[in-house]
């Protein structure tokens, strides 16, 4: 009996010793398989971390703009659709080669004070024609004596920049005129368009026609007479707009003397140049064309719609 006894308590320690180790072996493995499942995260966040800088760099350091690809070739002479710019720009070549001690009268015009009309440059376009009246147009320069005149189309007008420049118009069957810009040609004339009086269109082609294909470029006329200065109507010494008539080539800036020096005003669309506040009014008058000649000029009251002559103008080139 007590044998008995002593085989039933090994046979439950043994029991329990089996169930111990299973239990451990069970806890050992779902030890392994945590430690097994956490470790492909850990790789996963370090994985994580380059791919998140380089994402970074990006944004702050973004790639750079794709270089411009050159504008399409300019149309042929015949072709009735305008070029935007000249077919020899060689103006700045030119500039970029003259000694800097150059004079005024023969340094030739920079990309920075000639614009969009440079000289030596032909510029492509059409001629249309128009009803120029009495001739007087969005220059400001009221009724012209020769109707030998035009508007230039807005994009070349260049916030009339254009006024008063001579420009010799070529037709496909070789006839030719000169024309001064005195007017504004509104969208949709095109870049290289050129609205001339009936006066001037018929130098080159029937009125009928309307509209022929045309070559131009800039000149420098062999114009008689100096170069006037007027003020607009409303001009005191509290405002102020100016501007000049006559000028043999196109103005590049117009600048009044101050207590502080010369002051460049700002032109607007109708060839005016302004001082807001009246600063230089009535005083020292300086201009500048295309060609970097300036002028000052002196003596010119300060009354409203009066053309006060000068006894200068700018040279020939």
């Amino acid at each position: 009996m007590q044998e008995t006894r002593r085989a039933a308590r090994q046979r439950r320690r043994r029991r329990g010793l089996l169930v111990g180790t299973t239990t451990g072996l069970v806890v050992t493995g779902l030890l392994v398989c945590l430690v097994m499942t956490m470790q492909p995260d850990r790789e996963e966040e370090a994985g994580r971390a380059p791919a998140t800088a380089v994402a970074d760099s990006q944004r702050t350091s973004p790639p750079a703009s794709p270089e411009r690809k050159p504008s399409p070739a300019s149309p042929s002479a015949a072709s009735a659709t305008p070029s935007a710019g000249p077919t020899t720009p060689t103006a700045s070549a030119t500039a970029s080669t003259a000694p800097a001690s150059a004079s005024p009268r023969t340094a030739p015009a920079t990309s920075s004070l000639a614009g969009r009309i440079r000289p030596k440059a032909t510029y492509r376009g059409v001629a249309t024609v128009y009803k120029a009246g009495t001739g007087d147009g969005a220059c400001s320069y009221g009724p012209s004596g020769d109707m030998m005149i035009a508007a230039m189309n807005t994009t070349d007008y260049e916030t009339s920049k254009a006024c008063g420049a001579y420009v010799l118009v070529r037709a496909a069957n070789g006839a030719s005129v000169t024309v001064r810009i005195t007017n504004e040609c509104p969208l949709p004339c095109a870049p290289g368009q050129l609205d001339l009086s009936e006066q001037a269109f018929a130098e080159l082609a029937p009125t009928s026609t309307g509209r022929i294909a045309i070559t131009w470029s800039l000149l420098s006329p062999d114009t008689p007479g100096t170069i006037s200065i007027r003020y607009k109507t409303g001009s005191s010494p509290y405002w102020c707009a100016v501007q000049a008539i006559g000028h043999r080539n196109p103005l590049a800036r117009l600048e009044v003397r101050t207590g502080n020096g010369w002051r460049q005003l700002t032109r607007t669309d109708y060839n005016y140049f302004l001082s807001p506040d009246g600063g230089g009014c009535g005083g020292a008058i300086r201009i500048t064309d295309i060609y970097g000649e300036r002028l000052t000029i002196n003596g010119i009251a300060l009354r409203p719609e009066a053309t006060q002559p000068t006894r200068v103008q700018f040279a020939r080139h």
